[in-house]
């Protein structure tokens, strides 16, 4: 199975503090599957490290109160052109981000505040019915992705919304 995946969750150095975010069970995976990194913020132009951004559901703005709007749609545009090159059966995304998170993120304030709601890329990978779960997935320690594998095989890819 092919599996794009948060870079950082696979221990590259991309996040907003310059550090990966390693996840043991997402790394497992590699050995069965082929996974692909990347990450939305650093294909939007933002360097690494950044100052801290978060999305309220109509603007992304960064801790210093610049809107970096415009980089995080950029990075999501970009990831989606990698998924429609590469087709994946999944996408593991990094929970919580402003681009990545799924169902649920950081609200805006700046004062640790979740929120339900999308990231920008898990919204638009979503958008074009691309299989997306969360790094928290319990999908992942339960050796349900070896059956998601089966299920992938036996579905048709939506990337452009249109197939």
């Amino acid at each position: 199975m092919t599996i794009l995946v948060s870079a950082c969750l696979l221990g590259i150095a991309c996040r907003y503090d310059g550090k990966s975010k390693p996840n043991a069970a997402v790394l497992a995976l590699a050995s069965k599957h082929t996974l692909i990194p990347f990450c939305p913020e650093q294909l939007g132009g933002l360097k690494t490290p950044r100052i801290p951004s978060e999305y309220d559901g109509i603007c992304v703005r960064n801790r210093a109160g610049a809107d970096v709007t415009e980089a995080f749609r950029r990075g999501a545009e970009e990831a989606l052109r990698i998924a429609e090159l590469v087709r994946p059966d999944l996408v593991i995304l990094k929970d919580k981000s402003p681009s990545c998170a799924l169902s649920i993120r950081y609200d805006g304030s700046f004062t640790g505040r979740l929120t339900a709601g999308d990231g920008m890329t898990a919204a638009l990978f979503k958008s074009r019915g691309i299989r997306v779960i969360s790094s928290d997935s319990e999908m992942l320690t339960d050796g349900d992705i070896d059956r998601l594998s089966v299920i992938s095989a036996n579905t048709s890819y939506q990337a452009n919304g249109n197939e």
